[in-house]
């Protein structure tokens, strides 16, 4: 059984058991009257408790148009800067403020060098790549992001060292940020410009705000088509048929209700670079929550391990040939972004959460906040005692029950994996150098591989680098069902870096950061184990070799 609806450029394929189900919760929400109320911005579609948080949160609706005049000021300054000499853009960002444009460039195929990390190795090597060449957005709707800030912080001090300094300097400086936010006054002060966005546009929906466009049109995309895109599709939206947004969201509402709470996505040919990330952020932190939730799992392919198989995976494909028991979508950037950040609030009120906040996300920063205070200079910790194993260059600290004994790293993985309960997952969390030990993904196929060996089916894993993670499925992970096993993953650095007028180097906040979230975990009885590598390169190696 098939169905497709197309509109706006959009095309949304449903296959299989997803029909009947998307179907039925199709006609309740047409008989509610949610694409009218949506369409219009109605903040009471998720009940009594959500109305607060979504009357603020609905901006996003608009943008296709609301952004225009955005971009004559975007056109100015991307001439001023390439007048300047600066042909290397950084963006200093984490979550909404920085997957999307992460999106963008890398479909449109210009550089962008995104930042949104605090290893300080991966943090050195940007800082000392061209310096003299590169002009940096910081981005941060709170103004108050701790890895953003201490981004800034770093680069002053890297372009002061260089003799960069006073007008110079502040035409370095890009800053986007909500109104009234102490980034937009601390900017204002050094004299950066600073393009303000949206403030009724949550972050993780803020892909065609300024969030998205600015330091993607510096890095030289062409921004105005996204909009096009989107607009087309924007008709569509108040429509009780013929409305592909409408659809995707029933179809993942009424998935997860019939137990498809996992979400696979895998890329053909969609000519979109990067999409599945984006969207990991947008439906993990949007409805993973009261203990309910859709998990994305970003895969490498439709032939990768652990896209179809288990009963409660939902695949999706990303581009054409689709042809299996799920759902396919294709159309360009700009008109997906706003289909499925239309679908995720659908799901939302499908699932009966709010899509908007993220209430166990302040957790972790908190937690990040007390080990660097409790630390006054020393390197934060959260275990105690000595590691459960130590095998040459990894070590592993994890509870007893969790690795039931396990005398090598192929017996401790394969504990780990068989600790996942039946309906549940694996989450990966690599608080690692993205660039210098991007081997360490290879992880994922590899545990799904793994599980599946060892089980009937295999295990849903996925796979997030650290701190970048903590703002999108980091919700989820605490949030969501109680049916998560964790594996943390953290090294010894080469180097380390101070933050400039912080008490804490860039080494210190990354551990407080990893160990910040273990012990939110671990405080709500999720199993976690943490490999700490004594060399990194090697460390990773050898876990990779003990799934072989």
């Amino acid at each position: 059984m098939t169905s497709v609806v197309t509109a706006g450029g959009v095309s949304v394929t449903l296959r299989g058991a997803v029909v009947d189900r998307a179907a039925a919760v199709t006609e309740r929400l047409i008989s509610d009257g949610v694409p009218a109320a949506l369409a219009a911005g109605n903040p009471q579609l998720w009940g009594p408790g959500a109305v607060a948080e979504a009357s603020k949160r609905l901006g996003w609706l608009k943008l296709a148009e609301s952004s225009r005049p955005l971009l004559p000021r975007l056109a100015e300054l991307a001439e001023r800067v390439r007048a300047d000499g600066l042909d290397r853009v950084v963006l200093a960002g984490m979550g909404g403020s920085s997957l999307a444009p992460e999106v963008i460039t890398r479909t449109a195929g210009v550089e962008l060098t995104v930042l949104d990390t605090t290893d300080p190795q991966q943090v050195a090597a940007v800082v000392g790549d061209r310096l003299e060449r590169t002009v940096v957005v910081v981005s941060s709707k709170s103004g108050g992001t701790i890895e953003t800030d201490s981004h800034r912080r770093v680069f002053e001090g890297a372009f002061a060292a260089a003799g960069i300094t006073g007008a110079e300097l502040a035409r370095r400086f890009v800053v986007v940020t909500d109104p009234g936010s102490p980034l937009e006054e601390a900017a204002h002060q050094a004299g950066y410009t600073v393009v303000l966005a949206d403030p009724d546009v949550g972050g993780r929906y803020s892909a065609l705000s300024a969030f998205g466009l600015v330091p993607s049109a510096l890095a030289g995309a062409q921004v105005a088509g996204l909009l096009e895109e989107a607009a087309a599709l924007t008709p569509s939206l108040r429509q009780p048929y013929d409305n592909p947004a409408l659809t995707l969201g029933a179809a993942l509402g009424a998935s997860a209700l019939a137990g498809r709470d996992k979400l696979a996505i895998a890329d053909r040919g969609s000519g979109i670079a990067a999409f599945g990330d984006w969207a990991e952020q947008l439906i993990a932190e949007s409805t993973g929550k009261d203990g309910k939730g859709i998990l994305p799992v970003v895969v490498e392919g439709v032939d990768a391990p652990g896209f179809t198989g288990g009963e409660d995976v939902c695949p999706v494909v990303l581009g054409g040939g689709f042809d299996g028991d799920g759902l396919g979508v294709t159309g360009p950037l700009g008109a997906q972004f706003l289909l499925w950040e239309y679908a995720t609030a659908v799901a939302g009120r499908v699932l009966g959460i709010n899509p908007f906040d993220q209430p166990n996300v302040q957790e972790s920063k908190d937690n990040t906040a007390a080990l660097l205070r409790a630390a006054d200079g020393d390197a934060p910790t959260v275990v105690a005692g000595e590691p459960a194993l130590v095998v040459d260059a990894v070590e592993v600290h994890a509870p007893p029950e969790l690795v039931r004994g396990a005398k090598d790293l192929s017996a401790v993985l394969e504990a780990v994996v068989t600790a996942v309960p039946e309906r549940g997952y694996l989450a990966v969390m690599a608080y690692l150098d993205r660039m210098g030990d991007a081997a360490a993904e290879r992880l994922r196929p590899l545990l799904a591989e793994a599980s599946a060996r060892l089980r009937k089916t295999a295990v849903p894993v996925t796979f997030g680098w650290g701190p970048r993670f903590l703002h999108s499925t980091g919700q989820y992970h605490k949030g969501g069902p109680q049916n998560g096993v964790f594996v943390q993953i953290t090294g010894e650095c080469a180097e380390d870096l101070p933050v400039p007028g912080k008490p804490y180097t860039l080494r210190q906040l990354q551990l407080a950061q990893a160990f910040g979230d273990l012990r939110a975990l671990r405080s709500r009885g999720r199993p976690a184990v943490r490999f700490h590598l004594r060399d990194r390169a090697a460390g990773v190696r050898q876990l990779l070799s003990a799934l072989a």
